[in-house]
C-alpha cells in the first residue's frame, strides 16, 4: 500500500523539535511492505492541516498523521479535519469518562482543562482501549487515516500495537516484508560508490541507494525478504566497497575500529591539537572502549606540546606546530608517555582564520605510531571550522583501522 505522512506543529516548522517521527513510522512502514511516497512537516493552520489532508487522500492509500491532539488551543487537528472533510464533532463516551475519572482523582488540586479531548470527529475509532491517550482511526471514502500524538513515545506505542496490524487488515494481498541493509563507508566519494555498484542496478526488486551522511556515505541494499540473492548481493556489496567499508547497520567507525584493535590486543591513544578532543570523544562514546583505548592528550598550546607529549622545542621552531614533523613527534609522544601500542596525532588549520599560502585553511597533519614505525599524512580540507575537525577525527580513526586491518 501507498502512505504518506503528516507531521503537524509549530514548534517542528520553527526548528525548535526536530522531527523524528516521520521518520521513524517510514522506517516501520517501509520494513512491512508498504510504501511512503511523501512526508510532510506542516504548522498548526486548520487551513494548512485540511488542504494537506485532502491533497493526501488523493493520492494515498492510507495517511498517518501526527500532532495536534491536545487539550491547549493550539492543538488544532481535530478542528482542521472536521472543517475539511465536512465532518461532524462528537462527544467520545469512553475518552470523556476517561476525563471526568482523571478529574475526580485530582480533586482538591488544579486541573487543566481536558473536555477538549473527548471532542473528535464524528466516525473516529479511538486507538487505545483504555482511552488514556489521544489516536484515532478515521475511515474516509473507504481510506483509513491515523491520527497519532506527536509525544514519540505514545506514539511508537499506539503505531506498533494498532496501527501496523490494523494496516494489514485494509491490504488487498498479502505485504511482502523488506529486507534493507546499510553499509557504512569513509574515504569514498558518493558518486565513487555508485560507480562500483553499477551492476546491481536494475536488478529486478531490488533498490540500491546513497546517501551522504555527515563525513560517511551510506549505501541501502532493498530486496524482498527471504530473498534467495541476498548473500549474492551482499558478498558483492563487500567487495566491490572493500576497505572503505567499516561497518553494518548501526556499527559506527570507533566501534569497527575498536573492534580490530580488541582482537590483535592492541591499546591506542591519541594527541590531538586542531580537533580538540573530539577524537577521544567519539572513541568514548562506544560501549567497552576501556578495553582498547588508553587515553589520549589535547595539546592545543605550543609549550603542552613541549611538556606533555615531548616534542622538541627544535622541531616547532623550525617546521611549526602545523607540520609532518610535529604530527610524527605528537604520535610518539603519544604511544610513549601514554604506554600505547597504537597512537594517532592530529595538527592542523580548522579556520576560518590562521591559513596562509603555504598553509591555508584545512591543513591538516596525521601522524601515527604502530608497531615501532610512525608515518604521517597530508590532507586538505574544505568547509566550516566544525566539518574541517569531524573530517579530521574520522580520518585519524580511520587512518589507525586501515593501518591494522592491512597489517
Amino acid at each position: 500500500m501507498i502512505g504518506e505522512i503528516i507531521a503537524i506543529g509549530d514548534e517542528l516548522t520553527s526548528g525548535r523539535i526536530n522531527n523524528t517521527t516521520s521518520g521513524y513510522i517510514a522506517r516501520q512502514l517501509f520494513a512491512q511492505g508498504h510504501q511512503v511516497r511523501a512526508m510532510h512537516t506542516i504548522g498548526d493552520a486548520p487551513e494548512l492541516i485540511g488542504t494537506t489532508l485532502k491533497t493526501a487522500l488523493d493520492r494515498a492509500d492510507f495517511i498517518i498523521v501526527t500532532g495536534g491532539l491536545g487539550a491547549t488551543t493550539d492543538d488544532r487537528t481535530n478542528e482542521a479535519v472536521v472543517r475539511a472533510l465536512d465532518l461532524k464533532t462528537r462527544v467520545h463516551p469512553c475518552v470523556q469518562a476517561s476525563i471526568e475519572a482523571r478529574q475526580r482523582r485530582n480533586i482538591g488540586r488544579d486541573t487543566v482543562p481536558l473536555a477538549k479531548l473527548a471532542l473528535l470527529p464524528e466516525g473516529a475509532e479511538v486507538l487505545d482501549k483504555d482511552c488514556r491517550m489521544a489516536g484515532y482511526l478515521l475511515r474516509y471514502e473507504g481510506k483509513p487515516v491515523f491520527f497519532l500524538p506527536g509525544v514519540p513515545p505514545q506514539m511508537e506505542l499506539l503505531l506498533h500495537s494498532r496501527v501496523l496490524p490494523a494496516l494489514e487488515t485494509f491490504t488487498a494481498t498479502p505485504l511482502v516484508p523488506t529486507h534493507r541493509q546499510i553499509y557504512r563507508t569513509c574515504g569514498l566519494q558518493e558518486i565513487e560508490i555508485n560507480q562500483r555498484l553499477l551492476p546491481l542496478e536494475g536488478k529486478k526488486d531490488v533498490q540500491v541507494g546513497y546517501y551522504p551522511v555527515g563525513c560517511e556515505v551510506h549505501v541501502t541494499l532493498s530486496l524482498p525478504a527471504r530473498d534467495a540473492r541476498l548473500s549474492e548481493y551482499d558478498s558483492f556489496i563487500r567487495q566491490a566497497l572493500g576497505f572503505y567499508l567499516f561497518g553494518i547497520g548501526d556499527e559506527t567507525l570507533a566501534f569497527s575500529t575498536g573492534r580490530l584493535l580488541e582482537d590483535q590486543r592492541l591499546m591506542l591513544c591519541v594527541a590531538e591539537s586542531c580537533t580538540g578532543g573530539l577524537i577521544g570523544s567519539m572513541i568514548t562514546q562506544t560501549p567497552g572502549s576501556s578495553r582498547w583505548f588508553a587515553g589520549g592528550v589535547i595539546a592545543y598550546a605550543n609549550t603542552v606540546k613541549q611538556h606533555l607529549l615531548g616534542v622538541d622545542e627544535a622541531i616547532l621552531t623550525e617546521f611549526g606546530a602545523v607540520s609532518a614533523q610535529t604530527a610524527r613527534a605528537m604520535a610518539i609522544g603519544a604511544a610513549t608517555r601514554l604506554q600505547g601500542d597504537v597512537a594517532v596525532a592530529a595538527t592542523g588549520i580548522a579556520g576560518p582564520d590562521g591559513g596562509g599560502t603555504d598553509k591555508p585553511v584545512g591543513t591538516v597533519f596525521l601522524g601515527l605510531f604502530y608497531q615501532g614505525r610512525v608515518m604521517d599524512r597530508l590532507f586538505h580540507f574544505s568547509g566550516s571550522r566544525r566539518h574541517i575537525q569531524e573530517l579530521t577525527a574520522y580520518t585519524a580513526l580511520d587512518l589507525v583501522r586501515r593501518t591494522v586491518l592491512e597489517s
